[in-house]
């Protein structure tokens, strides 16, 4: 019998339905229907792929209130937020069936010295993509790379999180309401084993939204058999407040930034560095914003909260255990603090520094930790300190200062004078550096990560007066050497230096200047038209 995973409202902890854990040997079935299926989807052209994903995105906007309904329950977070996630999908899922037959056409190369020949690269479908999302974003997160993945070729294995399976099983209806697309995608309802088996299936791509802890699991395992594996991971992203800043705009955004969908972005703001003279102004202006904030659940599309419950309950252990820590250390609560149930206060946090667990790991929730520093020096220092690198954002009246900060910053994406406000655009390149993961999502990095290039040489077998055919011969090291110094030269001598040459070996060494100058020229004209000629043909 198959175990089942329960549908729980975070919100108010009533179970409200399950669905079915998919078994191993579903799991295995899924995964030879999608390699068999794979061969019918990747041959039907771009153009196909892109008319049969319409009818996905037309569909996503009639089913709008449906999907929000799902979010909200199955998550907590307000219609509205649930709304936004849907509108970046359609936004997103719009801008690459545009794209797409731009970014997935055949690519011509130059063929430098071959000019014999025409050389080009192709994309390709990897084949049978596992995605493994997440619970923060679950619609969001898990449709986007699953139609990325589509719209290259694949065929796709998705395995939501088990902390909002109600939004998965939604996914797999959507599918399933378009018959054109269903037979290439399956949805693998479960926890942490099912994905386990899902990785063991040997996809020919796994593709995970996640923590850094999953990552490095799903990393060893995908490591065994060589698969490759792309990812986002966590992120403890930094906001550096300069001296110079608008301290009023820093503390509305920033707290928004840091408490928006309850902390639980992980591109959000998770600590805070502030220059000492404006430290003081800074954090009483959080402390005003965080008071004003209103916590609460409703079902209703019109929503006066700005904040919801806490999704994950082994979430909330972990934001317990990351506030305790600092208080032991020396922190202050500013404001907030409190939790009751899934429910807990914006909180603003003091005093705190690089010893502690709240300015090194993930956190996740809605703690707003505030550093006073010296200068934007120390700020800088302290930003890249950390083993992430998503996001960050720094603020000033200053572009030429916040820019060169803002390039010196160890992330993926740095917003000036704002939070968060990369994300949404969808032709922006998203995703981090050292341990938050080497994914690129957003743009036409999103789907082509899903492909991979082919190269080909096409042309009739070598003529006599080809590079190749005079190569593939022995005693061809003079007229190897003079090629490479006439084509690639860096110095006008050594691109003239052949012609020379050759001008002495047939005794034009002994002719007036006029007409061994005339000689040479005409040498050098040569060799330039046979490589215009060779670039000519590399752009037709």
């Amino acid at each position: 019998m198959s175990k089942m995973l329960p549908f729980i409202n975070p919100a108010t902890g009533a179970q409200f339905g399950e669905v079915a854990m998919a078994a191993p040997d579903e799991i295995a079935q899924a995964h030879k229907e999608l390699r068999q299926n794979f061969a019918v989807w990747r041959r039907k052209p771009v153009a196909e792929r892109v008319r049969i994903l319409k009818q996905l995105q037309a569909l996503m906007i009639d089913s709008l209130d449906e999907i929000t309904a799902v979010i909200n329950e199955d998550t907590g977070k307000s219609r509205q937020d649930g709304l936004i996630e849907v509108m970046m999908v359609v936004d997103r899922i719009h801008q690459y069936l545009k794209n797409a037959p731009r970014w997935l056409k055949r690519r011509r190369v130059p063929p430098g010295l071959y000019m014999f020949k025409s050389y080009y690269t192709e994309p390709h479908p990897y084949g049978v993509v596992a995605v493994i999302g997440p619970w923060n974003y679950p619609f969001d997160l898990c449709m986007s790379p699953v139609l990325s993945a589509l719209l290259a070729g694949n065929t796709v294995m998705l395995k939501p999180s088990e902390v909002t399976p109600v939004t998965g099983a939604l996914i797999e209806k959507l599918f399933r309401r378009i018959p054109e697309l269903s037979p290439f995608v399956r949805v693998l309802h479960g926890d942490g084993s099912v994905g386990a088996a899902v990785v063991d299936s040997r996809p020919d791509l796994v593709f995970l939204t996640g923590s850094t802890a999953t990552g490095r699991k799903i990393a060893q395992e995908t490591a065994k058999h060589l698969i490759p594996f792309v990812c986002e991971l966590g992120g403890k992203d930094p906001m550096i407040v300069l001296a110079d800043a608008d301290v009023k705009a820093a503390a509305r955004w920033g707290a928004w930034g840091a408490f928006y969908n309850t902390g639980q972005t992980c591109m959000g703001v998770e600590r805070v560095y502030v220059v000492e003279s404006v430290y003081d102004e800074f954090v009483a202006e959080v402390v005003a914003h965080a008071q004003a904030l209103k916590i609460g659940y409703s079902p209703d599309l019109e929503n006066e909260n700005n904040m919801g419950p806490l999704t994950f309950a082994r979430q909330a252990d972990i934001i317990d255990d990351h506030m305790q820590d600092a208080l032991a250390k020396g922190a202050q609560v500013a404001y907030g603090g409190q939790r009751e149930g899934m429910f807990m206060e914006p909180t603003v946090m003091v005093d705190v520094d690089h010893s502690m667990k709240l300015m090194r790991e993930e956190t996740f929730g809605p703690i707003m930790p505030i550093m006073k520093v010296k200068d934007e020096t120390e700020a800088l220092w302290l930003a890249n300190d950390s083993p992430f690198g998503l996001s960050a954002c720094v603020w000033s009246r200053n572009m030429r200062q916040a820019k060169r900060i803002a390039h010196r910053l160890e992330v993926g994406s740095v917003n000036i004078n704002d939070t968060i406000s990369h994300y949404p655009v969808s032709q922006l390149p998203f995703g981090g550096v050292k341990q938050s993961g080497n994914a690129r999502t957003h743009g036409r990095q999103e789907v082509m990560q899903f492909t991979h290039l082919r190269s080909y040489a096409i042309g009739r077998p070598p003529l006599p007066v080809d590079l190749a055919t005079q190569m593939r011969q022995p005693n061809r090291y003079r007229l190897g050497a003079a090629i490479m110094r006439l084509a690639f030269g860096v110095t006008l001598e050594q691109r003239l230096q052949p012609i020379q040459e050759a001008a002495a070996s047939l005794g034009l060494g002994g002719m007036k200047p006029p007409a061994r100058k005339t000689a040479v020229l005409m040498g050098a004209l040569t060799a330039v038209v046979a490589i215009m000629f060779g670039l000519f043909r590399s752009r037709k």
